[in-house]
């Protein structure tokens, strides 16, 4: 239980239901209870009445006796079957408080589970696979419902039958029911120890499941790779092996399941036999009477269902429990990267400085940045050029504050980075990354994500600033063309495009684009950054590439090697150092002049 603690304050929040859950729980079983009661005041009435009919000779008083029976027994069973109804009246006002409140803590808990995902790091989901956070937000949520409801629901049940229904018996006769009651010990011993298989059993189910999640997520979402290199069946087959897998941790559980049901209704059954014998030898004592053994019988069945569904209940917390322990890894997990105590949220106005910058990736320990300094004035524009590999993204995550600088510190309008807005800070950057990702919706909403308050007709201005319009036009359904997941039905160079014109939508301060012209050809490369000379010439821009652009002249060019600034200055004068940045533009020249 120590791992459901968390769940605690929930309890607390939604305490009017649970309390009247309890109260609607012990009225149910009060009257459950009082049923058994009718039903041995009307079997003794019977005894004795039959003992009244055998001494009498007249036969009128006799037929008598039998009529006013026969409507008392009426009574009876009519009163038996007012206790029921009512009974049943409670069970639903029970489910229709505590059920309800499992399910608006699930909803709760989905909730708080996804607004941490949307606060951790880019790193954190490096170092975990999505299908194994997507059975944690579905599939662990669900197993911590089945606790939060019914078993708890069964768990009080239990709990109020218990000692209502021990109450009746030992005002009865104490002896016999410490007879009835004397293999539950057992009970309790085989609980225990099946409890700890289950949760080891549980926590393999759990993991197995989140990684076949993560396998069948991969597959789905590289299908065109698993196609073009027609591995099908390698697939296929693993897949195969993994659902076998958790096939076999299943089956394992169910074993474990299917010997602790059976070991309930046989010693449920055996107090059910002690009972009959040791209360007819009180009978025959004149201890009890012989409606006193049926009410027990009663009440020993009555306890069966709850009495088996401590391994059921026992089965749902343990493998809640497993549940929560992995939403809580996502719950306590540190962030890395914190909003200001008091953030600014004022507009940007482009002014970049780098000051010894420099950062190590936490996940992997890639030192990508080392000793990093540059100044960047408001409407300049920026490249930055090198090799795979020579830190030049890591520029763009540390801007975006993907992460935060391992030494040195990076200012936007002369104030530390760490002081601004996180929001506000992301919102006034339009950010086009290497990979291009396109939600599976239309071209229209796809654009429109970098400012949902825009109409159509800014959609269509932007596209064609992205050189995209005329392929969207092209299309069946223009617009309203779904892209499929990913963006899968658009080539690389349309998805570039379209991933261009969503972050230039947002009108941002600061425009940031990481290799995303490597798909598109030299014209419409052209007409791209012509727009930057126009309309955003006012817009700090940063381009990271491999390649050189004639048409945008760069205020400032930085190369970059291994995390180190070697080169810095403009387009002529690097030409003039004759480095790497020399080389590099005259084999473009040559390119060019070869095609």
């Amino acid at each position: 239980m120590k791992e459901l603690q968390y769940l605690n304050r929930y309890f607390f929040k939604y305490k009017n239901k649970l309390i009247a859950g309890i109260i609607f729980v012990f009225a149910s079983n009060y009257f459950r209870i009082l049923q058994p009661q009718m039903i041995r005041e009307a079997l003794d009435l019977v005894m004795d009445n039959i003992q009244i009919y055998q001494l009498l000779e007249d036969g009128n008083i006799r037929d008598t006796l039998v009529k006013q029976l026969g409507a008392l027994l009426l009574e009876f069973g009519g009163l038996v079957l007012i206790l029921a109804l009512i009974m049943g009246a409670f069970m639903y006002l029970m489910r229709q408080t505590i059920i309800v409140m499992s399910r608006l803590i699930e909803y709760d808990l989905r909730k708080v589970i996804y607004e941490k995902f949307q606060l951790l790091s880019v790193e954190f989901y490096k170092r975990n696979n999505t299908g194994d956070l997507m059975a944690r937000i579905l599939e662990d949520v669900s197993k911590v419902r089945m606790y939060l409801g019914p078993a708890i629901l069964y768990g009080i049940n239990l709990t109020a039958l218990f000692i209502l229904a021990i109450s009746s018996m030992v005002n009865v006769s104490l002896e016999l029911t410490l007879y009835a009651l004397a293999p539950l010990p057992i009970l309790s011993i085989s609980i225990y120890y099946i409890s700890s298989l289950i949760n080891k059993k549980s926590t393999k189910i759990q993991e197995q499941l989140g990684y076949l999640n993560t396998v069948v997520q991969e597959v789905f979402s590289g299908i065109r790779v698993v196609k073009s290199y027609a591995q099908e069946n390698s697939v296929g087959e693993n897949f195969a092996n993994q659902s076998q897998n958790y096939k076999v941790k299943s089956m394992e559980l169910a074993r474990v399941n299917a010997f602790f049901y059976p070991l309930m209704l046989l010693l449920v059954g055996a107090s059910t036999i002690v009972t009959v014998f040791i209360g007819g030898k009180m009978v025959l004592a004149g201890k009890i009477s012989p409606g006193n053994i049926a009410e027990f019988v009663i009440y020993v069945n009555m306890l069966t269902w709850p009495v088996t569904a401590i391994g059921w209940v026992a089965s749902i917390i343990q493998q809640a429990s497993v549940s929560q322990k992995r939403i809580n890894i996502v719950l306590n997990e540190e962030l890395q990267v914190v909003n200001a105590e008091s953030p600014l949220s004022e507009n940007i106005k482009g002014d970049i400085q780098f000051k010894n910058v420099s950062f190590t990736y936490p996940d992997s320990g890639i030192e990508a940045l080392k000793n990093l300094s540059f100044d960047l004035k408001a409407g300049q524009k920026m490249a930055i050029i090198g090799r795979t590999g020579g830190g030049k993204t890591t520029i763009a995550e540390l801007l975006l504050r993907n992460y935060d600088v391992s030494a040195g510190e990076i200012l936007i309008d002369q104030t530390n980075i760490k002081e601004h807005e996180l929001q506000n800070l992301r919102s006034r950057l339009g950010y086009v990354p290497q990979d291009s990702f396109l939600f599976s919706d239309t071209i229209s909403k796809n654009v429109a994500f970098g400012n949902p308050d825009v109409g159509q007709a800014d959609v269509e201005k932007y596209c064609a600033y992205a050189s995209i319009d005329k392929d969207i036009k092209d299309l069946p359904e223009g617009y309203d063309t779904i892209v499929g997941e990913r963006g899968v039905t658009l080539s690389g160079g349309q998805k570039q495009r379209i991933s261009i014109a969503r972050a230039l939508i947002k009108r941002p301060d600061l425009v940031i684009l990481d290799d995303c012209l490597s798909a598109v050809d030299t014209k419409t490369e052209q007409a791209i950054l012509s727009f930057f000379e126009t309309e955003f010439a006012d817009r700090t821009t940063i381009i990271i590439t491999h390649r050189i652009y004639n048409l945008l002249e760069f205020d400032l060019i930085v190369v970059l090697d291994d995390g180190r600034v070697v080169e810095r200055g403009k387009h002529q004068e690097l030409l003039e150092k004759k480095g790497y940045y020399a080389d590099l533009f005259h084999k473009q020249s040559l390119e060019k002049e070869s095609i």
